[in-house]
């Protein structure tokens, strides 16, 4: 007998008849979030001769090519008081030294939401999908790409937090360009602690904006919570090949000082920022993470930590990036791997990601390619999982309305299938008989509310109605969709002084920053 999986519904749908219009209301209004484990084993694409192989190479990497740290003099320190070899900003690390040193890092923690019941787990056979990170541009069928402006940022902040199927509020989901560099990570965190209710990221582009952010969730969840509880995450990108600028490396103590989850992700694409063949580009990216990953529990030993990638093929005759492609979906399971046995837990180098300029076929081929090796992978938090086109450059309202539909496909399959006697529903056969359908049976009464996975988008219908209406593409229907969402959002409610006192923060702040932009 299969396990069954428990899906937790803090708000559960009373069973009843509800029309299409009913129900299209029901699916704009914030619906309850669902936690999901696996219940489908991770795919394990190597075996142990292989991992061993990609673990040595990446001893063999860190001991003889090393680490470069570069402005960070406290970084450096700490390696060498740990037994690393440094010579000027360049470190090496005895075989298993940097394994060592990830030890204390724990295997599974919890991210603390600012509604409890929105707190996920990370690690286990937890799932954890969030939206795409970090685009300067944005897209809709209305007014084409420009670029992003607070109020997107605000919109996807909302649009994420509405969305049953993702976990996680993000981080940069796009860059708010008509606010200045210096002061945009306070209006970002700030809607992501007012507008959304889920985890988020902070700011990393410097130490002191790791520092605001930081500071910010101390006046929402309080200085005591935060000492002793990981209520947000911290992106530290490696800049492979195996080098951390002053600022990433800065802002990786920070967070870790603070007891703050930092997520360590190298960005390795084949052939630029590493050798062609996914095997090198496994091993470079385990040896990378390892660094950054001993760094925050050199700071802070127990510091909770996420192994991170973003991985990427190339055209090698263009130099254009390449997305779901096979080669770096094979990396994706592999990390997931390799990340189970150093004991983290692991964000996948995959999502939902495109290099399509639009939303259209090869958008979701490219996306559903990656996302198939990304969940098969095991991994526990999946970046870039709604929205993401042009390589990252773009947030498509229209694909983050689409990949949502994805990913709600996919949790619901990796739950597996539950089988029991209400499942086999024997009763079923016996009320209805030979030749008669089951709409009607007491079975089908029961479980019609929930038996499958409904669509968010509008259901285009036969072929005539389809046509009498429009003739709309998915894309086009997904154009009304995140309309409705929008039009329907309620913010959370949050108390009047906590609102006060962030909004004070921020404008003291501002206030004391210069109006440069960068």
């Amino acid at each position: 007998m299969n396990a069954q999986i428990i899906e937790i519904d803090r708000h559960p749908a009373p069973v009843k008849r509800r029309g299409r219009a009913q129900r299209a209301m029901d699916r704009a209004n914030v619906t309850p979030l669902r936690f999901h484990t696996r219940a489908i084993p991770a795919y394990h694409l190597l075996g142990e001769v292989a991992l061993t192989a990609l673990e040595d190479q990446a001893d063999w990497i860190l001991e003889h090519v090393g680490m470069e740290f570069r402005g960070d003099d406290v970084a450096l320190d700490l390696f060498a008081q740990a037994g690393a070899k440094v010579e000027g900003q360049r470190v090496r690390f005895e075989r298993g030294l940097a394994r060592q040193l990830c030890a204390t890092a724990p295997e599974q923690f919890a991210l603390h939401a600012r509604d409890p019941l929105n707190t996920v787990t990370l690690g286990g056979d937890h799932i954890v999908l969030m939206p795409g990170y970090g685009s300067p541009f944005v897209s809709d069928l209305d007014r084409g790409r420009r670029y992003a402006t607070l109020e997107d940022f605000e919109n996807f902040v909302k649009l994420a937090y509405m969305s049953p199927h993702l976990h996680h509020s993000g981080g940069t989901v796009c860059e708010p360009t008509d606010v200045p560099v210096i002061k945009r990570h306070l209006d970002m965190v700030s809607a992501h602690l007012t507008l959304s209710t889920k985890p988020f990221m902070g700011g990393v582009t410097s130490p002191q904006r790791a520092r605001d952010s930081i500071d910010m969730a101390r006046i929402v969840f309080g200085s005591d919570f935060v000492a002793n509880n990981a209520v947000m995450q911290g992106n530290i990108n490696v800049n492979s090949p195996m080098v951390f600028d002053d600022t990433m490396s800065g802002a990786l103590r920070v967070y870790a000082e603070a007891n703050q989850c930092v997520c360590v992700s190298p960005a390795i694409f084949g052939g630029a920022m590493g050798p062609v063949t996914p095997a090198a580009m496994a091993a470079q990216t385990l040896a990378e993470a390892m660094v950054g990953i001993a760094l925050t529990q050199l700071v802070r030993p127990g510091c909770p930590v996420v192994f991170g990638s973003f991985h990427s093929t190339m055209n090698l005759r263009t130099g254009a990036l390449t997305f779901g492609m096979p080669e770096a979906n094979l990396v994706t399971m592999a990390l997931s791997q390799l990340g189970r046995r150093l004991g983290v837990p692991v964000r996948s180098g995959g999502g939902q990601i495109t290099s399509s300029n639009a939303p259209d076929g090869q958008a979701m081929q490219d996306s559903t390619n990656a996302m198939w090796a990304t969940m098969l992978s095991g991994c526990h938090q999946v970046w870039h999982a709604a929205g993401w086109l042009e390589g990252g450059l773009t947030m498509s309202y229209e694909k983050f309305i689409m990949d949502l539909e994805n990913c709600g496909a996919f949790l619901r399959l990796f739950q597996s299938m539950i089988v029991n006697d209400e499942t086999l529903s024997r009763d079923s056969y016996l009320e209805a008989g030979p030749g008669q359908n089951f709409l009607s049976t007491a079975h089908t009464m029961r479980h019609f509310a929930a038996a499958n996975y409904e669509s968010l988008l509008p259901d285009a219908g036969p072929y005539e109605t389809w046509k009498d209406n429009g003739s709309k593409t998915a894309a086009q229907r997904a154009n009304g969709r995140w309309k409705e969402m929008l039009a329907s959002y309620v913010q959370p409610p949050m108390e009047q002084a906590t609102q006060q006192a962030l909004a004070e923060f921020v404008a003291q702040r501002k206030a004391s920053m210069h109006d440069e932009w960068y």
